[in-house]
């Protein structure tokens, strides 16, 4: 069994999942970068061992219940146990999001990936994470996950156009870690959520205002919470956010 602190990153490959592997590298542990297209996994593996992390590659797609399940058996076999998950992976679903127009199968896209390949990914590796002694899970979410912030009318708070497949699954996702902390209140198990910010990624068309290495520093503070820490809230840099 390594001794090293083992994570896995989901969507790792680029954007606030690379650079929250890439972080967590830093720190000295070893870090699956888990990614469906394999080109851009390897490269992205290539990229961080050349900044001296010890990065490994592993096939997934978050979607597929074989291709989660031979993830976790990859992540078993070389290092016996998982410390930190952090379920990065997520799509938009696709555009148009009016909610009196939209193609319902946007919809579903939209909450296969972001909320049930969550789930999916969890349970697959929480027989390994309980073999760890400072389990931690961090989900990623987004700003528009808040129903507090989706509801106001303050122009500082509102939260994007209309998005009735990416917001509401990120509102959801919210809701499913609160059901899992409360699953795994008599562990030490510690899950939460994560809002990176604005970030320019390809999600948004590069348009937002913070890179993704400040949208990843949320998701490696949630990584290292000390024992006894927060678990089912939902954070961003300047702390907690309404639900």
């Amino acid at each position: 069994m390594s001794e090293r602190t083992i994570a896995l990153v989901t969507g790792a490959n680029k954007g606030i999942g690379y650079e929250i592997a890439a972080g967590l590298g830093a720190l000295g542990w070893s870090v699956g970068v888990g990614a469906r297209d394999g080109g851009r996994r390897d490269a992205a593996v290539e990229k961080l061992r050349a900044d001296g992390v010890d990065a490994f590659g592993v096939p997934l797609d978050v979607t597929d219940d074989a291709s989660v399940a031979a993830a976790a058996a990859l992540v078993e076999e070389r290092a016996g146990r998982l410390d930190v998950l952090v379920n990065n992976a997520g799509v938009t679903g696709g555009v148009p999001q009016e909610p009196t127009t939209v193609d319902v199968a946007t919809v579903r896209t939209a909450v296969e990936t972001n909320v049930i390949g969550v789930i999916r990914v969890t349970n697959a590796m929480l027989p390994l994470l309980r073999r760890s002694a400072s389990p931690r899970i961090v989900n990623m979410s987004s700003s528009v996950g808040s129903l507090t912030r989706q509801s106001s009318t303050d122009d500082v708070l509102r939260t994007g156009p209309l998005s009735v497949a990416y917001t509401p699954s990120k509102a959801m996702l919210n809701a499913v870690t609160i059901q899992y902390a409360k699953a795994l209140r008599d562990t030490d198990i510690l899950i939460n959520a994560a809002c990176p910010g604005y970030v320019a990624t390809d999600l948004n068309g590069f348009r937002g205002i913070r890179t993704p290495e400040q949208g990843a520093a949320i998701a490696i503070r949630l990584a290292t919470l000390p024992a006894g820490g927060p678990s089912g809230s939902f954070f961003e840099d300047d702390g907690v956010v309404p639900w």
